[in-house]
């Protein structure tokens, strides 16, 4: 009577077999990690795209491009020397970004850490980046008040962070609008961009009329025949650099809302201010561009197209693409 014998693996068998799954697993893991990062960088581009329309609309309605922040400029007359922390640019475009329910909350020419703290703590999730952060974990600290917290190194007045105010929480972003490069403005001091009026971008500091000590209407208005290089040659809306160490900690990463601190919504990029070389980079510093993706960093463009920009863009090249009208 014949008799039969199952034969199993033997243990060598099977560790072979285990190495080949590993291997391959080894082999397949970065496809996905790259699959996984063309996604978000898809979502990431469409975001831009939703906020450059949105501020295009802004533009039909107000026939000027929104101010990036209610800035006045030194030793300026008094009526207009008022402002300076109200709302930032990405307020007034709410409206036109379907969030209207929370712009009629806003008290656009109140300071902004003044305002209900669930308006402050709102969320929008398309002001982010999912490379970077997801909106369940987008909201910061920012600390206001107290007496002067000297300057920082781009010559902006920096409020203190040791406490000695009050500690306001709000919602993060990954998007800032275009400041323009570093061209001296009217005072010509290398500074000047941070003042209203002087910026060579689209979404500029301006300086505001002044009723009883508050700034009204903005003065400093960027039309579309102010960009002269052409819309679609010009830089509207880019991501922000904040090294992933420096995530929520001021002054890299302030709530959008926060129109004292222009680097919380706005951005420069050209000769002295290149493109941050990736999440990791330390030296970029909180003026730059940049982003969380591995190689390029996305711009809206003047016209609401979307580029990706490679990180060792030429500074030139990348400063004629922040000016509006330098005729390059």
């Amino acid at each position: 009577m014949a008799s039969s014998v199952r034969r199993g693996f033997t243990l060598v068998e099977l560790l072979v077999v285990i190495a080949i799954i590993g291997l391959l697993v080894a082999l397949l893991l970065p496809a996905v990690q790259m699959a996984r990062e063309a996604a978000r960088a898809t979502t990431c581009k469409n975001h831009l795209r939703q906020i450059a329309l949105g501020t295009e609309l802004f533009y039909d309605a107000n026939q000027a491009y929104p101010p990036g922040r209610i800035a006045p400029r030194p030793l300026d007359v008094d009526e207009l020397s008022c402002g300076g922390a109200e709302a930032s640019w990405m307020v007034r475009i709410l409206p036109f970004v379907e969030r209207g329910a929370i712009y009629d909350r806003w008290d656009v020419e109140g300071k902004w850490y003044e305002q209900p703290q669930e308006v402050l703590r709102d969320v929008v999730p398309f002001y982010l980046c999912p490379s970077r952060r997801s909106p369940g974990d987008a909201l910061g600290m920012r600390n206001i008040g107290g007496n002067s917290g000297g300057t920082l190194p781009c010559g902006c007045p920096m409020p203190p962070v040791d406490g000695s105010g009050a500690d306001v929480l709000g919602a993060l972003g990954d998007y800032a609008g275009n400041l323009g490069d570093l061209s001296p403005g009217a005072m010509g001091l290398p500074t000047d961009f941070y003042h209203g009026g002087n910026g060579t971008g689209i979404l500029v500091a301006s300086r505001s009329r002044c009723i009883d000590g508050r700034p009204s209407s903005w003065i400093d208005r960027i039309t579309h025949a102010q960009v002269s290089d052409g819309l679609s040659n010009t830089f509207l809306i880019g991501e922000k650099h904040i090294a992933l160490r420096n995530l929520k900690l001021f002054p890299e990463d302030s709530p959008i809302w926060d129109g004292d601190h222009f680097a919380a919504s706005m951005r420069v990029g050209g000769l002295g201010q290149g493109l941050a070389r990736g999440p990791y980079d330390l030296n970029a510093g909180f003026l730059a561009f940049g982003s969380a993706h591995p190689t390029v960093v996305h711009f809206a463009m003047g016209d609401a197209s979307v580029r990706a920009i490679r990180h060792d863009i030429d500074n030139l090249v990348l400063g004629n693409l922040t000016h509006r009208g330098n005729g390059e």
